[in-house]
């Protein structure tokens, strides 16, 4: 694990792209996206890749298992992702903001063939947090994405 276990919290829409950044490429099983309707909270569990490492000249790519929580959201939506096949791997491409009525608006987490989620949210309240590394290799590959082209 890093020294320090990166903690990102974004309020608006830059800060929702360092966040973007930081899980382009994470995997993300189905069984791991938690919509809970009655504390208005999206989490999504994680293995995203160690980018801090990997861009300060580290060897080996790694694997963090992290979560991502969005508060604050009147309504989910998920296109192309069937829940019901919770041992389905997913790839996160990034995460976008839209503004609508302020402070509110949706976020787009997009997924690498087509799958989506869609939040409505009151106003933009996201966590990512890492919880520490992949060390059970509960995703066998812990450098390359897979890519559009499997």
């Amino acid at each position: 694990m890093p020294a320090d276990p990166l903690k990102l919290i974004a309020l608006d829409a830059d800060d929702l792209a360092v966040i973007s950044a930081h899980v382009q490429d994470a995997r993300v099983l189905a069984s791991d996206i938690v919509w809970r309707q009655g504390e208005k909270r999206l989490v999504v569990g994680m293995s995203r890749l160690d980018w801090e490492q990997t861009l300060s000249g580290g060897t080996e790519p790694r694997r963090l298992i992290a979560a991502l929580r969005f508060d604050r959201v009147l309504a989910c939506k998920s296109r192309n992702i069937d829940l019901e096949r919770r041992e389905s791997m997913l790839e996160l491409v990034g995460i976008e903001f839209h503004p609508g009525e302020a402070p509110g608006g949706s976020a787009l987490i997009l997924f690498s063939h087509g799958e989506a989620l869609r939040l409505d949210l009151e106003c933009l309240e996201c966590e990512l947090t890492d919880l520490g590394t992949d060390d059970l290799g509960a995703c066998d590959l812990a450098i390359a994405p897979s890519g559009p082209e499997e």
